[in-house]
């Protein structure tokens, strides 16, 4: 048997009833696997503000520190956009970001095949598409100083951010890139705007030398706006993206969008490797979409597969994970939907509708491989 430790923060909005659902397929895990878990439950976000007057408390911290991965659900309302910035709901889960040090994201765009007719794109440029975004999470433009909002002694106002990287944060987050792709198709795009700022020459410098020590995988340099346009022409080029914090930001939603649904896509944040052990949060794509929040209409399907990208990274169990994609593509295979993938004609079902679903269809799979 193996023990591993997880932190659920199902957070607001739809977060809640999609971490709901994840449980019921941990359960599955615990009772057909010699997976134990050990879980704790805790609020983040605005749940968190209003039980703890702040959106991350030093307790959820401390625990969030000792346990192998942390799953959550999503943060952010309306309820919350009047309070001061650090205790709004996107706060906690940046200081989550900072504190564990989750300096790359992974944020796969992978087209189903059930829904890759759903795309925006020509069914023939998606077909099979399978994208990893690697985003620099915890420097760059999001967080260098100096920042704000002034006033100059002549009156005029002005608003500054400053994009900062150094050297050490580049190539550890460019190993990752290499490392992925090791596992993978064998090529890198490093992706910058080296014609027109200076870190982005900076970084393409620090990624030519991390990339002579990984001789088996092809290494291809894109400015960041090129990048955005191929992902539209011709995505299936791609196999490893890796880039900086704002650029990631956006081409990571931009690829999210080939993929047919944001409400598919998973996505996870990992720290440095220390003494065999990383600190890992896992997240679905999507937002807390409060509109439908408490409905029964919300897809669990990205929170679950955040949990198989759990599984894959960081308890090294890669028949589970690829268990319940399986599961999950049997599901859609079914034409199984929530009413954010449901195609024209066809009835969506409810979010514990589609939990049920997928215990069935991990028990028809694990039966038939057994």
């Amino acid at each position: 048997m193996k023990n591993v430790s997880i932190l659920l923060l199902p957070g607001d909005g739809i977060g809640p009833e999609a971490i709901a659902e994840l449980s019921r397929v941990i359960e599955w895990f615990s009772s057909n696997t010699d997976l134990a878990f050990d879980i704790t439950t805790d609020d983040l976000g605005g749940a968190a503000y209003e039980r703890y007057g702040t959106p991350l408390a030093d307790t959820t911290l401390e625990v969030a520190k000792k346990v192998d991965a942390i799953v959550m659900g999503s943060v952010g309302g309306p309820q919350w956009d009047n309070v001061e910035r650090h205790l709004r709901p996107e706060a906690g889960l940046l200081t989550l970001r900072k504190e564990l040090d989750l300096f790359a994201n992974l944020r796969p765009a992978t087209c189903r095949a059930a829904l890759a007719s759903a795309s925006s794109l020509k069914e023939d440029l998606v077909s099979g598409l399978d994208i990893m975004i690697l985003r620099e999470l915890t420097a760059g433009v999001y967080f260098g100083e100096p920042r704000g909002i002034e006033t100059l002694p002549d009156g005029r106002r002005r608003g500054l951010d400053t994009q900062v990287y150094f050297e050490e944060e580049i190539e550890r987050l460019l190993r990752v890139g290499f490392e992925l792709a090791a596992k993978r198709n064998k090529k890198v795009h490093s992706v910058e705007k080296a014609n027109v700022m200076e870190s982005g020459v900076f970084w393409r410098e620090v990624a030519t030398r991390v990339g002579k020590d990984y001789p088996d995988i092809e290494l291809e340099h894109m400015y960041a706006d090129n990048c955005a346009m191929q992902l539209v022409r011709q995505p299936k080029q791609f196999d490893v993206i890796a880039t900086d914090n704002l650029f990631g930001d956006i081409l990571s939603d931009c690829a999210a969008m080939l993929t047919g649904s944001l409400g598919m896509l998973p996505s996870a944040s990992l720290g440095s490797e220390i003494d065999g052990k990383r600190a890992a949060l896992y997240e679905p794509v999507h937002g807390s979409a409060p509109d439908i929040a408490g409905q029964g209409l919300a897809n669990p399907l990205a929170t679950v597969l955040s949990f198989a990208m759990c599984l894959r990274y960081s308890f090294n169990r890669q028949s589970d994970a690829d268990l319940l994609e399986s599961a999950v593509d049997h599901v859609l295979a079914k034409n199984i939907r929530t009413t954010d993938i449901a195609a024209q004609g066809v009835k969506p079902v409810s979010t514990s509708d589609m939990g049920t679903a997928l215990i069935e269809a991990l028990n028809e799979l694990s039966t038939q491989n057994a």
